[in-house]
């Protein structure tokens, strides 16, 4: 249980923060309808799903709780509430919140179902944030679900639509309900601002500008009580809340934890580290922040709400760009030193925190897309193949669709597709652990060849693990960009999480270079120009990201470091003689050593080889071969992983160290 949060005593509250104390605590109004649709989940023979969708500060949470009250109280209904924020978006992730929830053991499907059935109740189990979530969506549907108790209710609530899937799949008609949370009518929205205290007069007012949100509506209710005069633009709901944040900003008596607010919007979470690093470092500042309205005290820190943080975060940035920018990369800091020591349960949330602060929608979007995903990917069925081939088919050339063919025949489970309303495959794509590759998909596929070539040529760590993506294709676009490659990319970023830590490289094909390969670069992968085959006429480029021995969680601290223009320390340790990456030390050879310290001590020099035989291994030109040189450059750039760029190839020269 997580401890009861420390108020600040009712005399040194702001009149609005009062009021809005007062707003929280009031008993749920409106929403009638939507928990009339919801109460069938119950029932026998109702529902086994519904899904709750709406904009931030719309009142999924509130109608969750009412309607988790009114099941708890219905013959023994046993209630469960996952806040998917909290979970890392993996089966694992989700088994060991389940195991923390209940108390029990739950490392496996089957733990799971059994500690359902152990309940000795029905089970409503409540996903709620589960846009957070969205990467598990499909074995949420096709594996949980299915397998769970007769008696197991699933709701989930987010910001977008559910995935199509849901209700288009056969298997779900009748069982599924979609709930869109509209605003509140305009009787209702009178019903909460007069049932604060408002007249009929001002609450006719608060209700035109706050366009029944319930988030805008407690906003404006609060803020007129405590200064009558105040008047409000007629504007879209984000512009109305950004309003109504200032003004509760404003009402922040304490300058410092009015400061804090607006400093810590652009994290995901609040901790008590990150307000240290922040200029705040006495303690009543938590905790004059967990007792204001609309923050959330949870186990890995406070949250303040959506709507209300990412207001606080624009008006932050408009005003005063630099001090937001401050920030981030002090959080960032912040996080990449935590990450090194942090617990494998805890590893996720700071992942999690640093998607948050990048702006950057290349990667972004590769984990959390912000529009509605229309496709839902899920493992290929036998009876799938002649519609990957055929749309293999449309788009290349014969041997390039038996080379797709030859991966069907050896390894169907690496096969997942993305289907239309109708069930029809619209979309698919192949990835392979390279460990488990059978030697027929050599025979038959040169660019799975060429990659396991790459692989003897520059090996990935021992007991790193290495992905195929061999490709992907959608009936309509081929590989070009489209809301199926959109889903498939989404899909393989749930492969990322699941084999974090051990994950380090991920090889992919690509035809259409000048469009994809300035995303790749952003993302750090690596043109292989070398590797190009050649099919059917057609030049089939081969990429490369290595991760980096911190796996996944260092690439997107790279990234996020990248972005916000934070110089990266040197990787080579002087004082221990080796390469510090990611936190982990990588052992070097004494001539791995001596070149990497000869570059980097002229920084933007071309040191030719002669000069580095002379140097680093102590023999004059003629004594020694510039092979030499090139074995040593290529064993420290594959030391180096993703900062091998570090040391740059001066074509008929030699080598040199780039500068930061």
């Amino acid at each position: 249980m997580l401890p009861e949060p420390h108020g600040v005593p009712m005399h040194d509250r702001s009149p609005l923060a009062n009021r809005l104390d007062s707003q929280a605590a009031e008993t749920f109004v409106g929403r009638v309808d939507e928990l009339a649709a919801m109460r069938p989940l119950l029932n026998a023979n109702g529902p086994i799903v519904v899904h709750v969708s709406g904009l931030a500060g719309v009142g999924k949470s509130t109608l969750l709780a009412a309607f988790a009250e009114e099941a708890a109280g219905n013959d023994g209904v046993v209630v469960w509430r996952l806040d998917c924020r909290l979970i890392e978006p993996t089966e694992r992730g989700f088994l060991a919140e389940l195991g923390q929830l209940t108390g029990e053991n739950v490392e496996t499907l089957g733990d799971a179902v059994a500690t359902l059935a152990r309940s000795g109740s029905p089970v409503v189990l409540v996903l709620d944030h589960y846009e957070n979530f969205l990467l598990m969506d499909t074995w949420i549907r096709q594996d949980f679900m299915p397998a769970a108790p007769a008696g197991a209710r699933l709701v989930l609530a987010g910001r977008q639509p559910p995935v199509p899937r849901w209700s288009t799949s056969p298997r779900w008609h009748g069982l599924f309900r979609a709930l869109a949370l509209q605003p509140l009518d305009h009787a209702s929205s009178l019903d909460l601002l007069t049932v604060s205290g408002l007249g009929a007069r001002e609450a006719e007012a608060m209700a035109a500008v706050a366009h029944g949100n319930p988030l805008a509506l407690k906003l404006a209710a609060a803020a007129a009580l405590a200064n009558p005069s105040l008047t409000f633009q007629d504007a879209a709901v984000h512009e109305v809340m950004q309003q109504l944040t200032a003004l509760f900003l404003a009402d922040v008596d304490d300058p410092t934890t009015r400061d804090a607010i607006r400093d810590t919007s652009v994290a995901r979470r609040v901790t008590r580290s990150l307000l240290k690093v922040l200029g705040y470092g006495d303690d009543t500042v938590f905790e004059a922040l967990r007792a204001l309205p609309f923050v959330d005290s949870l186990r890995d820190g406070l949250r303040v709400h959506d709507a209300v943080r990412e207001a606080a975060a624009r008006t932050l940035r408009a005003e005063d760009p630099g001090r937001f920018n401050t920030s981030r990369r002090q959080a960032w800091r912040l996080l990449r030193e935590e990450l090194q020591t942090a617990a494998r349960a805890d590893v996720w949330r700071y992942t999690a925190d640093m998607l948050y602060l990048v702006e950057n929608p290349v990667a972004r979007e590769a984990f959390f897309p912000s529009g509605h995903q229309e496709l839902a990917v899920e493992p290929a069925q036998v009876n799938d193949l002649d519609a990957v081939l055929a749309i293999a088919g449309d788009h290349e050339g014969p041997r390039a669709v038996a080379a797709v063919e030859a991966w069907w025949r050896a390894h169907p489970e690496t096969f997942r597709v993305a289907r239309d309303g109708d069930g029809a495959v619209t979309a698919f794509y192949c990835m392979c652990e390279r460990a488990a590759l059978d030697a027929s998909v050599r025979e038959h596929d040169p660019v799975a060849d060429a990659w396991c070539d790459h692989l003897l040529d520059d090996p990935a760590p021992a007991g790193g693990k290495v992905l195929l993506l061999r490709r992907w294709l959608t009936l309509a676009e081929g590989e070009a960009p489209s809301a199926g490659q959109a889903a498939c990319w989404l899909d393989v970023k749930r492969a990322y999480m699941e084999l974090r830590p051990a994950l380090r490289r991920v090889y992919l094909t690509v035809v259409d270079l000048p469009t994809y390969g300035p995303v790749a670069a952003q993302l750090g992968f690596q043109h292989l120009a070398d590797w190009t085959v050649e099919l059917d006429g057609v030049s089939y480029q081969s990429a490369m990201l290595d991760f980096g021995p911190a796996s996944v969680d260092g690439w997107i601290t790279r990234l996020v470091g990248d972005e916000l223009g934070v110089v990266r320390q040197s990787p080579l340790d002087r004082d221990r003689r080796a390469l510090l990456l990611d936190g982990q030390e990588v052992a070097l050879t004494k001539l791995e050593y001596g070149l990497a310290e000869y570059l980097e001590d002229r920084p933007g020099a071309t040191v030719t080889r002669d000069e580095l035989l002379d140097a680093v291994w102590g023999h004059a030109d003629g004594s020694g071969s510039s092979n030499v040189v090139d074995a040593v450059v290529k064993s420290l750039r594959r030391k180096l992983g993703p900062d091998n760029r570090l040391v740059e190839t001066v074509r008929g020269h030699g080598y040199r160290w780039r500068e930061s």
